[in-house]
């Protein structure tokens, strides 16, 4: 409900103000550029990702301390630089970076890209080999053709997934007209702090 107007009317999204309670915000859809621009209003800070926001800007909302931040990762040590080859080691804290990608390309072709399997070898391995990483992207081509999870942060993609199982033979426009209804709708029950 609105802190200055009474209930929002079902199905209105209320504008987005510092008069709106916890509740109310956690209660719609709203883009990370939305809830950015109401975080500079409240001077709450903006980093974190779509989900750690939400719940800052739900907690400044109702008056409560905003949640602790979890520590930054240090930055890496040193990152790998060209030129690079099978036999080069990947520290710890390497990024998927352009010279990794390059290299991937050299060795398994462009079809390569950074899946969720790459990422997490890259940093889950230094120590390892980019050889070993070759041979790991090509062990995980069955798993990662299969379909993946889409993550919480990431609404629109999943809506727009289960809506074309749901209707198979929709166009774009209509699943685009099906999301704008959906993301103005008020959220039964109202959505919790790491998701959005």
């Amino acid at each position: 409900m609105l802190a200055n107007d009474g209930p929002a009317v079902l199905g209105e999204r209320p504008p987005l103000t510092p008069d709106l309670t916890g509740a109310e915000l956690t209660r719609w859809y709203w883009t990370l550029a939305e809830l950015t621009a109401l975080a500079r209003r409240l001077d709450v800070p903006r980093g974190g990702g779509k989900g750690a926001l939400t719940e800052r800007l739900r907690a400044a909302l109702d008056g409560e301390p905003l949640p602790v931040a979890a520590p930054r990762r240090a930055a890496a040590v040193r990152q790998l630089s060209a030129p690079v080859d099978g036999a080069t080691v990947i520290p710890d804290g390497q990024r998927c970076s352009q010279v990794l990608r390059e290299f991937f390309r050299r060795e398994i072709g462009p079809g390569f890209h950074f899946d969720a399997h790459m990422r997490a070898y890259v940093a889950e391995n230094p120590g390892r080999t980019l050889a070993e990483a070759v041979a790991h992207w090509h062990t995980t081509r069955d798993v990662a053709a299969e379909p993946q999870e889409i993550g919480a942060q990431f609404e629109f993609n999943r809506f727009l997934r289960a809506w074309h199982a749901d209707h198979p033979a929709g166009t774009r426009e209509e699943a685009l007209e099906a999301w704008r209804t959906h993301r103005s709708a008020p959220r039964h029950p109202a959505v919790t702090s790491g998701t959005s």
